[in-house]
């Protein structure tokens, strides 16, 4: 249980602060709303990783990485969603990159939705969690053990996300970035788009 437990905080690390379609959103929205929209994204994030650990539980992960149509779906629509949001960043290369604390009915609301969705879409999310129950968390795995084992994933995400979305979140860093709010927005689209299309030619 030990040996697992250190497997699975150090896996769950390094896959979080590896650069990837999650971090890019978080950041986005943090730099763009503030605490509150990174904080909403990222629950988001979270929320998508319940749902990618349900499956891996129930087997449906598995079938997911068996079946070439089943993936090449959900990679082309998770491509297709980051290019979306890439190309929406460059039109809106000229807005202010800290916009007047959200609204409440604006896009305060949809930073969740943006989290969840670009986590649901993204074939690699798949991928990580489909390894992890088959190299770590096993069927023979006792039910306690392996709850244990997933709140131990859950809480490495939340605490990064929260030190990720707080660190950004700091005046002097968004003083710097709001300067060059432009080339921000620029750098954003381009990075969403690049790795959308980084996406889109993944191998099942």
């Amino acid at each position: 249980m030990l040996e697992q437990l250190v497997v699975i905080i150090s896996v769950t690390f390094l896959c979080m602060i590896s650069p990837g379609p999650d971090m890019i959103i978080v950041m986005r929205n943090t730099l763009y709303g503030g605490q509150s929209a990174g904080l909403k994204t990222s629950l988001g994030v979270l929320s998508g990783n319940l749902i990618h650990i349900t499956y891996c539980v129930l087997g449906i992960g598995w079938l997911i990485s068996k079946s070439i149509v089943a993936f090449n779906i959900l990679k082309y629509a998770g491509a297709a969603y980051l290019i979306y949001l890439g190309i929406r960043s460059l039109l809106a290369s000229k807005e202010s990159l800290i916009i007047k604390r959200l609204k409440p009915n604006g896009i305060a609301r949809g930073v969740f939705f943006q989290g969840f969705i670009n986590n649901i879409l993204n074939p690699k999310g798949t991928m990580f969690y489909l390894g992890v129950f088959t190299l770590v968390i096993t069927p023979e795995t006792p039910v306690f053990h392996t709850l244990i084992l997933v709140l131990t994933m859950i809480c490495v995400s939340t605490f990064f996300w929260l030190a990720f979305v707080y660190t950004l979140d700091r005046p002097l860093i968004k003083s710097i970035l709001n300067k060059g709010q432009q080339t921000v927005n620029r750098i954003f689209g381009v990075l969403l788009i690049a790795v959308g299309l980084r996406v889109a030619v993944t191998e099942s």
